[in-house]
């Protein structure tokens, strides 16, 4: 078990878990603003995605990666990743997460991101969490203003999401460092 919360339990992804990835990768509302809806080739879940995310247990040891999300009864809600980019520092990490239609709206987004920010200002090291969002994704946007992030620039649409739905409109990119989650929680 990777954190635990009131009703979520992330623990690492297994080989096996390829079905699940599949699985909420093909909901088209789930891919909305990574792929336009388009789902995720399988075979590059499986070759490509999973191992690289298997790798990244090892890589940062077992610190970082991205994680499988369930309820108390075992039911798969998505994932939520909490990990530096490939080469970067390991006090600088992005806070992310992909959820199942299911679980849209349940608070789940908040409640883990909340503990994964406690998790990484206070066992971690970590100087400042960040994530990237799209202009249109109001949704994602309001789970990061919720847990104390804050916009702290626009981003240009990557070329190879620039089908999806609002392209032209960018992103954003929201962070939260040590300090300010530090003046959130005080007593």
């Amino acid at each position: 078990m990777y954190l635990q919360t009131e009703r979520v339990t992330l623990r690492r992804l297994r080989a096996d878990d390829a079905d699940l990835l599949i699985e909420l990768d093909s909901d088209p509302a789930v891919m909305r603003y990574l792929s336009g809806g388009e789902p995720t080739a399988p075979d590059l879940i499986r070759d490509r995605d999973l191992p690289s995310i298997l790798a990244g247990y090892d890589r940062w040891a077992g610190d970082f990666g991205l994680f499988a999300a369930a309820t108390a009864g075992g039911e798969f809600l998505g994932w939520f990743c909490l990990r530096p980019e490939r080469d970067g520092p390991l006090d600088e990490v992005e806070l992310g997460y992909r959820l199942r239609q299911v679980a849209w709206g349940q608070g789940y987004a908040t409640e883990v991101s909340s503990g994964l920010l406690e998790k990484a200002f206070t066992d971690l090291d970590v100087r400042v969490v960040w994530g990237a969002t799209m202009a249109l994704n109001r949704s994602s946007q309001h789970v990061m203003e919720k847990v104390g992030m804050t916009v702290t620039g626009a981003l240009e649409t990557p070329e190879d999401m620039l089908a999806v739905e609002g392209a032209e409109l960018g992103g954003y990119r929201y962070e939260i460092t040590k300090e300010q989650w530090e003046q959130r929680h005080r007593p």
